[in-house]
């Protein structure tokens, strides 16, 4: 019997995770072939050794889960973990036993996998709008990120019941530059600033402004430095926070992916971009041939001159950079894959000087956003470690410097529009300076 969407069941079943981020077409499909089920207290639902390929969801009352000598878990349908598929390894680990008079649905978990596939290429526009209504689901939110969409369902299991609520008042700082990274935030309803001080005793420049469901914090629990930003409540705020250990167990290590200098070489020979993420002064004197250098304080702002049609590989000093920075790919839907060890790895004869297309920014000037737009100009030559020899190599290698001269100007551009917005800024300020010396001297005059 079919599930109609727009009723209290539809809602309670579009909460259920996966299918909370499916578009409104393929979740209306789904719907079409649910059929409720009940039962009664003592009832099995599934039994330990089970292989059918089954979602199996609790709708109504409470189950327990449990070995013949051990109860390991009661679920309650009013509880977060019911969102997710009861004990979902197939073949099924334990027992699940109704405590009581239940409801619940089966789902064949193929078709879910066939309608996840895809996902992204819908407009989302055919997205129900009130799910997320009182911006509570910030679980649904995470799972339109490419990244918390691909971790394993029992890790985000361990995500939800992880997670701290905390509530911080307008003006408390909530992460402090040159801190050491502890949590990983998601913003619940709120309003936060970004700022960053270049050198100590410099003005705090304000870079960013995050709200509802954006998240940060994770920058430093990555690459293991120090917070390279301040964020402050410019409102009451509430926060949800996930550990530091609980992060790099259930978030970092399944996402990020590694591969070594000669699989680099590969790739690259094949189109890949080759991106370098330490900063001028460090790129300079020694670096990979061709490479482009982006340091990471502004890789953000630079995310619209790449090519999602591309592998990306990221390159730092020893890894731990490259490792931050290919999360931040993607988390923005590149492929990006990390140089194990970086560039303290790879033998210094396969190592150049001086740079091609160095990047300084200067400051950090990320504005912690997605930008939008599915294509960009390859950074990097495919010819990066070897040199053509005949002639339709060489016309390859000039049509590929010229892709690098067009990134080129797509960063330059990207950086005079960043500069004459702060031109603009700063001659605000500065206008705004001169009313108050005005002002300053007219008392003088006055006394």
């Amino acid at each position: 019997m079919a599930v109609d969407i727009h009723s209290a069941e539809g809602r309670i079943i579009r909460q259920l995770i996966p299918l909370s981020t499916l578009p409104f077409s393929k979740f209306e499909a789904i719907c079409a072939q649910i059929n409720i089920e009940s039962a009664e207290e003592g009832k099995f639902l599934f039994e330990r050794g089970d292989e059918r390929n089954e979602l199996v969801y609790l709708l109504d009352g409470s189950v327990t889960l449990q070995t013949e000598a051990l109860k390991i878990e009661t679920i309650s349908a009013d509880s977060p973990s019911a969102r997710f598929a009861l004990a979902h390894q197939i073949p099924r680990k334990v027992n699940a036993v109704a405590n009581s008079r239940i409801r619940f649905l089966r789902l064949n978990s193929d078709v879910v996998k066939s309608a996840q596939d895809g996902n992204f290429e819908e407009n989302e526009s055919f997205m129900v709008v009130e799910e997320v209504e009182d911006n509570d689901d910030w679980m649904t939110t995470l799972l339109k990120s490419p990244v918390f969409r691909a971790l394993p369902p029992a890790n985000l299991q361990k995500i939800l019941i992880g997670m701290q609520e905390l509530r911080v008042e307008v003006g408390e700082v909530i992460v402090r530059q040159d801190d050491p990274g502890d949590y990983f935030y998601i913003i619940k309803k709120g309003q936060c600033q970004v700022s960053r001080r270049p050198a100590p005793n410099a003005k705090e420049i304000k870079l960013a402004q995050l709200g509802d469901q954006d998240t940060f914090g994770e920058d430093a629990l990555i690459s293991g430095e120090p917070r390279n930003v301040s964020v402050t409540a410019l409102t009451d705020v509430s926060l949800l926070r996930l550990s530091k250990e609980l992060f790099l167990t259930l978030i970092k290590q399944p996402t990020l992916k590694y591969i070594d200098y000669r699989e680099a070489q590969d790739l690259v020979a094949k189109g890949a971009d080759l991106i370098d993420v330490r900063e001028p002064d460090r790129y300079k004197p020694s670096h990979l041939p061709m490479s482009i250098n982006i340091p990471f304080f502004s890789l953000r702002m630079h995310l619209k001159t790449l090519n999602r049609q591309h592998p990306i590989v990221v390159v730092c000093q020893n890894g731990r950079m490259s490792e931050a920075a290919a999360f931040i790919l993607m988390r923005h839907k590149f492929n990006a894959l990390i140089l194990a060890g970086g560039i303290d790895a790879i033998d210094p004869a396969h190592l150049k000087a001086p740079s091609s297309f160095p990047i300084d920014d200067g400051v950090e000037t990320s504005n912690f956003r997605e930008v939008s737009g599915e294509t960009g100009i390859s950074a990097a030559s495919s010819q990066v470690f070897a040199e053509p020899s005949s002639l339709q190599d060489d016309m390859l290698k000039l049509r590929r410097y010229l892709q690098q001269f067009k990134t080129k100007y797509n960063i330059l551009e990207a950086e005079k529009k960043a500069l004459e917005m702060k031109y603009v800024s700063l001659a605000k300020y500065a206008e705004s300076l001169k009313a108050e010396l005005a002002e300053l001297k007219k008392a003088d005059n006055r006394g």
